[in-house]
Order: structure tokens, then sequence, then C-alpha cells
């Protein structure tokens, strides 16, 4: 019991963030959607004119959240993983939830050290991506 209702709250917090994303409206720059929720604009970008490790990350989540995945993976490809994954997250814990099924422990599995290196392999990946494609 209590793991359903770990996994049901674990997706009421995924539906939060995807609602979110869906309310906010995509930066046109492919970065900055985050100023919507009333933070500031990024300091790597004020401080130093590039884009820092997440940069565009909210945008993606929006692209992403209003149906456009391409436009998602163009503005910042680790965010747009991010934000299938956390549709998919949503969807298997709503199943958990309901269902009491297990889908939660296989995806442990992807807490494995191995796993996570090519996870911050590819962030890096995507923000050395961003970099390049930052407008000078």
């Amino acid at each position: 019991m209590l793991s359903r209702l770990a996994a049901g709250l674990v997706a009421l917090s995924l539906l939060g963030l995807l609602v979110t994303a869906g309310w906010l409206r995509p930066a046109g720059a492919g970065h900055g959607t985050h100023t919507q929720l009333g933070l500031l604009q990024c300091g790597w970008v004020a401080a130093i004119g590039k884009p820092c490790p997440t940069c565009g990350m909210t945008t993606a989540f929006a692209h992403a959240a209003h149906g456009n995945i391409a436009r998602s993976l163009v503005v910042q490809p680790m965010g747009a993983i991010l934000a299938i994954a956390a549709a998919a997250g949503f969807w298997g814990c709503v199943h958990a939830a309901v269902f009491g099924s297990r889908v939660g422990s296989a995806a442990g599995g992807l807490l494995l050290p191995r796993v996570l290196w090519w996870i911050a392999g590819a962030t890096v990946a995507a923000w050395a991506y961003k970099w390049w494609t930052w407008p000078t």
C-alpha cells in the first residue's frame, strides 16, 4: 500500500511539472521561458553571455508539453528527453498506483552508476550543443 501511495505522489508531482510546462509559452529565443515563473534571467547569460548547463530546459519542456517534440529537441535535446521521460514516468506511476504493479522497481534499474554516467554524458553533450548553437 505504501508503494502505491508513493507512486501516486510521484505521479501527481510529474503531472504538476507537465501541466506547468503546458501553461508556459515557449520563448522564441530557445531560452528564457523560466522567467514566466517569476524567476530571474539566467546568471550565466547575464554574466558571460553564454548558456548554463540547463539553459533551454524549461523552453524544451514547454515545447514538448505543447506537442512540438521536434522543436523541443532543437532547443535543448536533454530537456526534450527529460520531458518525454517525465510523461512516461507519469503514466508508469499512475499504473503502479492504480494496479499495484512493480514498474517502479524496474525503473530503479536506471539508477545504476553506468546509466547515470551515460545520463551525465548526455547532459554535457546537450550543453555543448546549446553552447555551439548559441547566437553570438
